[in-house]
């Protein structure tokens, strides 16, 4: 016997479907922001001994790639949250939280790649003999003007799009109104915390995995009716 399934049904089921995926996604980058000031060595990297002992460890790479990692996630939660809104009226609010988050995802990974892997193997030289001014090579990689230009917006849209994010939840009128502030807060603070000390750098990871959660708890609850 054939079993027929309603169109309207199969499309719920596979809305509901890509929302809790989404809702997966923002679980994992909140555990991946945790993890990445938690795990990033906190040694005096304005001294050379401070600087090889912090970026050639191994702890280096894993910290900088879960942070990668995390803002690989993110656009897609982002696309899972303009699912769940598209049929209201914060639907190009959360247009433009995917398409502000995935080109400022793009535009700031490059520069974390050279932060994990490239100042690591430059760090791994000078830790194996290699005679070179390895502050000077660093702050060349940190502050060259388009890779700093570039991660500067990149983290700018990123905060652009999760407070667009905020606004299509609380617009929404399906979602709990205040459940992205958190979420949002801790993206428009991930440049001003790089000038932190390693606790309150620790404690922003805190926040953004506790908002990723927290609107991944909301995701998970809706349905797509």
């Amino acid at each position: 016997m054939t079993i027929v399934t309603p169109v309207g049904q199969a499309s719920r089921s596979t809305t509901l479907t890509r929302t809790r995926l989404g809702a997966l996604a923002f679980v994992a980058a909140g555990v991946l922001f945790v993890l990445y000031p938690a795990v990033r060595p906190w040694h005096d990297e304005s001294t050379v001994d401070g600087a090889v002992a912090s970026m050639g460890s191994g702890a280096w790479v894993a910290a900088h790639l879960f942070g990668m990692l995390g803002f690989v996630l993110v656009p897609l939660g982002l696309l899972a949250l303009w699912g769940a809104v598209r049929s209201t009226r914060a639907e190009s609010h959360g247009l433009g939280a995917v398409v502000t988050g995935w080109i400022g995802a793009g535009l700031t990974l490059p520069y974390y790649g050279a932060e994990d892997f490239g100042l690591h193997a430059i760090a791994r030289s000078r830790a194996d003999g290699q005679r070179f001014d390895l502050l000077a090579v660093v702050e060349s990689v940190r502050f060259s003007p388009v890779a700093a230009t570039t991660f500067a917006l990149g983290l700018l849209l990123l905060a652009v799009a999760a407070v667009l994010a905020a606004l299509a939840v609380r617009r929404s009128g399906t979602l709990a109104r205040h459940s992205a502030i958190p979420f949002a807060v801790g993206f428009a603070l991930f440049i001003p915390q790089f000038y932190a000390p390693a606790g309150l750098r620790i404690a922003h990871g805190v926040l953004v995995g506790i908002g990723s959660a927290w609107l991944a708890w909301v995701l998970w609850r809706t349905d797509p009716r």
